[in-house]
């Protein structure tokens, strides 16, 4: 006998979604500027940093058009042929900008070794005034998305992105400076080398974690065993096996499983009871609540004659 079970939500997101949307976008704009005015900079000046902090804004304007693509597709509702709408979309486009992230950071890593040992003329003043510039408006970026960098994982990404971006025109302000007052013109593949370092390791985490969800992994942060012994430990509850747990898209983990009961308790109508404490146990008591998810209850008759057991 098979039971399945989800959660519906009543609570309305659609004005924080909406503000949300607003955020990126207005983001997305001052950060597309930004880029245009470091990639006007770096022909001017000759500065390395500069262009790798452009190529660096040009990444991060993909990842909040991804970020605004995504939460305007999430608000599509789902239908019986895409039953989770579209939420996964943003798992895709996250991995193909961790690959784009990764080959401007290889780049800018390689350039910046071969200018250490060959430095070319670089204009100070320009890139000076041009770092500035892109911290201004980073700041401004800044502004606008922290006071939503808590409603979802797009925001929080998106608020982590700038905020590199900024620390990127510190460094190359600081570049500047050393060239300005030493005339160490190797300052400025220092600067790009401290962009790339930033740009790699965010990249692999990003491409370690779209990979571990396009695989159906076990969401970070669930231990199924723990999940395993708390149902063990439930009244009536005599065995569990196929327990299986994925992550959809940011913040939505499903968990499905099958349960062996008393045959007693499918005869008595005490089924119900035992299925609302195991949505109420996976939903409540673990560090990742899981509020959808689906169980097949069964008697020890039946799991015997299941072919395949996981």
């Amino acid at each position: 006998m098979g039971h399945d079970h989800g959660h519906s939500h009543g609570h309305d997101h659609t004005a924080e979604a909406g503000g949300d949307r607003r955020r990126l976008a207005a983001a997305l704009g001052v950060t597309l500027f930004i880029m245009a005015v470091g990639i006007v900079g770096a022909a001017v000046s000759g500065s390395l940093a500069l262009l790798a902090d452009a190529g660096h804004m040009l990444t991060d304007a993909i990842g909040l058009a991804v970020a605004l693509g995504a939460a305007t597709l999430a608000a599509r509702p789902p239908t019986m042929r895409r039953t989770w709408g579209f939420r996964r979309a943003e798992v895709i486009a996250a991995a193909a900008q961790a690959l784009l992230l990764l080959a401007v950071g290889v780049f800018v890593i390689v350039e910046a070794i071969r200018r250490l040992f060959a430095p070319p003329e670089v204009s100070d003043g320009p890139m000076l005034l041009f770092g500035i510039a892109g911290l201004l408006g980073n700041l401004v970026s800044l502004w606008i998305l922290m006071a939503g960098r808590g409603n979802s994982f797009n925001l929080r990404a998106a608020f982590l992105e700038v905020l590199s971006d900024a620390l990127g025109s510190v460094a190359v302000i600081v570049g500047a400076i050393v060239i300005a007052t030493t005339g160490w013109t190797r300052a400025d593949a220092i600067a790009s080398l401290f962009i790339g370092a930033f740009i790699i390791p965010r990249t692999l985490t990003l491409l370690r974690d779209t990979t571990q969800v396009l695989l159906a992994s076990t969401p970070k942060g669930l231990d199924l065993e723990e999940v395993r012994r708390h149902i063990l430990a439930m009244d009536h509850v005599e065995e569990v096996h196929d327990l299986h747990a994925e992550l959809i898209a940011t913040g939505v983990p499903v968990l499905t499983g099958h349960v062996v009961i008393r045959d007693a308790c499918l005869r008595d109508g005490h089924a119900m009871e035992i299925l609302r404490d195991l949505q109420e146990c996976v939903a409540t008591h673990f560090d990742v609540p899981v509020e959808h998810s689906t169980f097949q209850l069964e008697t020890a008759a039946h799991a015997g004659d299941e072919r395949i057991v996981h």
